[in-house]
């Protein structure tokens, strides 16, 4: 099968956001004069793909630097580094940012211009005369990307307006609209997740890289984990876990993110990157050290170093245990140069025998080390994290299970770790099931998001205020600033001021 490195194509001509477009009569290609032949419906849907990993309207792409900086930056695991010097980057690294955020703004519109472009995809391909395999597969395809960016924005900015059909070609007037509620916005987003499960069901197979059954399950899963609704969440699971999908975990970690090894039975659902269609992964570059003869790097993102006893730079890394294969793949403390065959490192604390600094390994790839960009794919989803969802969820559900039990230590297992012991009580299950979360998924733009959803808040449309999480742990680390606002971003003040009818988060007017 082919592999999909979706491009921006003719199509998103007259289908993208209206920002920034020329207003070129005679150059316009309606959607209805666009959708002729089963060519177009496919082309109408690569372009859905394309904010995943690039854009064509202002600033970066989703997954290929701003969930890195927006969401990472504003955890206990990840900071802005020497190589961050863009002061929007800094202050959503000390939560001292604004609705004035850039990186808000960008998300905010790569996303809705994605949602546009499904919602095209949606009303106009039914209409096509072709193949109704193909064409269930391309709206299954279509209804899992909406999904996707919606479940984005919910989790982001809390509830945000639900806009279904083509907006493109709607008077000003009638894109003044307000807020739906969170819980809309959730209703949507399982809405079209099962629609999209059944046009799989009744669809053709897809090259390598697009959307799948198994993704929109396995999608809907964490949907109903974010949302506590843990029943939903242990059956959805449960039916990736034992379903004819043929997930697997890799039985070594380090291939989980080598190019070499991508797209395989533990990749559910990644972003795609590909040197030869001009798509490198930007973030390995920001990750690796400065300094280092023939490799090139930036060091943009540092781990989160702080005081724990008296160790002054205490960061995620050293939760790891001695045994943990985890640890020497998602980090380096010292890099080879490819020029003089020299190792260079740098030391932490001098006060402690090797204690050296630890550099986010995970997007790594070897052959592009002289460049800083990588083909290695960005995980939205993989295997070991719906063991996570199906652990987490069991738990939550029916307490300490064999079956709760059973999906972690497959983790762990992977991981070179002992099983859990098997008298734990549901709180004590909860705090490991937490921590190994956050090792087995630490640079995978999950921890934010995570944070938010053990810590539990009304604003979020998640429940009840619950166990301060965020608050916690952020403030252990030194990032003061942090508050109960921090649970949802602002809304962009520039989306505010072009649609009067949105309002502003709490604590952030």
């Amino acid at each position: 099968m082919k592999k999909i490195y979706i491009l921006l194509t003719a199509i998103s001509l007259g289908l993208a956001a209206c920002t920034g477009l020329s207003e070129d009569p005679e150059s316009f290609i309606s959607p209805g004069q666009f959708y002729k032949t089963s060519n177009d419906a496919v082309a109408a849907v690569n372009s859905i793909y394309f904010h995943l990993n690039q854009n064509d309207i202002v600033g970066q792409p989703i997954y290929n630097s701003l969930y890195n900086t927006g969401m990472d930056f504003m955890t206990d695991d990840l900071s802005a580094g020497p190589g961050s010097p863009n002061p929007d980057v800094r202050s959503l690294s000390a939560l001292a940012h604004s609705s004035t955020l850039l990186r808000g703004k960008e998300s905010w519109q790569q996303h809705y211009s994605g949602i546009n472009k499904a919602n095209v995809a949606i009303e106009r391909i039914p209409e096509v005369t072709m193949d109704e395999k193909l064409k269930s597969r391309l709206l299954g395809e279509a209804r899992f990307l909406r999904a996707l960016y919606y479940f984005d924005l919910v989790r982001q900015f809390g509830g945000v307006p639900l806009l279904l059909t083509d907006q493109t070609q709607l008077p000003i007037e009638q894109l003044q609209v307000p807020r739906n509620t969170a819980t809309e916005i959730y209703a949507q987003i399982i809405t079209d997740l099962k629609e999209s499960v059944n046009n799989f069901k009744a669809g053709s197979t897809g090259e390598v890289g697009r959307a799948t059954e198994g993704a929109a399950k396995s999608l809907l899963s964490k949907v109903y984990l974010t949302k506590r609704d843990w029943a939903n969440a242990v059956t959805t699971a449960e039916e990736v876990i034992n379903g004819s999908y043929g997930y697997v975990l890799l039985s070594d970690y380090s291939q989980v993110f080598l190019p070499a090894y991508k797209n395989s039975k533990e990749h559910i659902f990644s972003v795609q990157f590909n040197s030869a269609a001009n798509i490198t992964n930007a973030v390995t570059g920001r990750d690796i050290a400065t300094g280092v003869p023939g490799i090139k790097g930036s060091y943009g993102d540092q781990l989160t170093f702080y005081t724990k006893g008296t160790d002054k730079f205490f960061s995620i890394y050293k939760l790891y245990t001695a045994k943990d294969k985890r640890r020497n793949v998602s980090f380096v403390t010292k890099y080879k140069s490819p020029t003089n065959g020299k190792w260079y490192g740098t030391l932490n604390d001098i006060k402690i025998p090797g204690d050296s600094v630890p550099y986010l390994n995970k997007y790594w790839d070897p052959n592009f080390a002289s460049t800083g960009k990588s083909e290695a794919n960005a995980n939205i989803i993989r295997f070991a994290e719906v063991l996570l969802i199906h652990a987490e969820a069991e738990n939550e559900l029916n307490g300490p299970t064999a079956k709760a039990y059973a999906s972690l230590n497959r983790v762990r297992k992977r991981a070179g770790l002992d099983d859990l012991t098997p008298d734990l009580t549901k709180d004590q299950f909860r705090e490991a099931l937490y921590l190994d979360r956050r090792l087995e998924l630490v640079g995978e733009y999950q921890r934010f998001f995570d944070l938010i959803r053990q810590t539990g808040s009304e604003a979020t449309g998640v429940g009840p205020e619950g166990r301060g999480t965020l608050l916690k742990n952020l403030q252990a680390v030194g990032k003061t600033n942090v508050a109960a606002r921090h649970y949802l971003f602002p809304i962009p003040q520039f989306e505010i001021e072009r649609n009067k009818k949105l309002t502003q988060n709490p604590g952030w007017e």
